[in-house]
């Protein structure tokens, strides 16, 4: 009878995650073997063809390692960003924590459509940025920052910064005071309880933050789209355009799996050496 019960509590939740997390999984990865059609989303039988597809030719091959990188390049920016940020704030009085989570917090509020397209606004060629440096006498020609990757790299650090800063707010907030108080009491420098106590104490923050910021970055469509136009080709909006342009359900489940499969391995060997490192 006890078993019953516990099967009945955990049904409700079972069902919601079979019907909208595996189930569109399944139903994808089935979609990636079958066949292309001819006006049609699929055909008959199945294939791996679609895989090949992708991985045999350039055009669509070489937006897997450029997806992946700058995924890479943008979390270790919001990183590197975040990580003072929530120092101070984890530091700072309760007074004005609520003021710096609601600065924090504020960009969330407004749509990644709009926070994109400021960005375009910024930094295309005769943008806020350009047209303010060639007033100045500072440039003859507008600078290239916009349609390559540094702009896309630079949008997506700031919309998802603040999943960054979160996670990490949450393991610094963790930490015992009395911790690197007693290290203060023993004569360590400020450098050393950070690398010895405060560093690895926040592993979790940094884990987690890491892992989310990566995973939204690849498969981010909109940023990319707007500020990295169709130079900077990234397999998600390569993805859309199969499944919307094209009409190519297979192909673009196919293309869908193998960025979802190649980021999984990435976030596994991140997780296994930052656990192997710290712990």
């Amino acid at each position: 009878m006890t078993h019953w019960r516990r099967f009945l509590l955990i049904a409700p939740a079972a069902g919601l995650l079979f019907f909208f997390v595996m189930l569109p999984y399944v139903m994808v990865l089935v979609m990636s073997f079958r066949s292309p059609g001819t006006g049609t989303p699929y055909g008959e039988g199945f294939t791996t063809g679609n895989y090949a597809k992708f991985l045999s030719e350039s055009y669509y091959a070489s937006s897997l390692p450029q997806t992946l990188w700058l995924g890479l390049v943008t979390t270790a920016v919001c990183l590197l960003l975040a990580y003072p940020v929530a120092l101070h704030i984890a530091g700072a009085s309760r007074r004005w924590r609520g003021l710096l989570y609601g600065i924090v917090l504020s960009p969330l509020l407004v749509g990644i459509v709009v926070r994109s397209y400021g960005w375009t606004i910024l930094l295309g060629n005769a943008g806020v940025i350009n047209t303010t440096l060639r007033n100045l006498g500072l440039i003859d020609r507008p600078l290239p920052l916009m349609y390559n990757n540094f702009g896309v790299i630079l949008a997506l650090a700031h919309v998802f910064l603040p999943f960054m800063i979160l996670p990490l707010l949450a393991a610094l907030q963790s930490i015992d005071p009395s911790v690197p108080q007693a290290a203060r009491s023993l004569g360590a420098r400020r450098f050393t309880i950070f690398r010895r106590i405060t560093l690895p104490m926040s592993m979790p923050g940094i884990q987690s933050g890491a892992i989310l910021v990566f995973v939204l970055a690849i498969s981010s469509y909109v940023t990319p789209a707007l500020v990295g136009g169709m130079r900077v080709k990234t397999t998600s909006i390569l993805v859309v355009d199969a499944l919307i342009d094209q009409f190519m359900w297979p192909f673009g489940s196919a293309m869908a799996l193998t960025l979802a499969a190649a980021a999984g391995l990435i976030v596994l060997a991140f997780a296994l050496l930052t656990r192997m490192k710290w712990t």
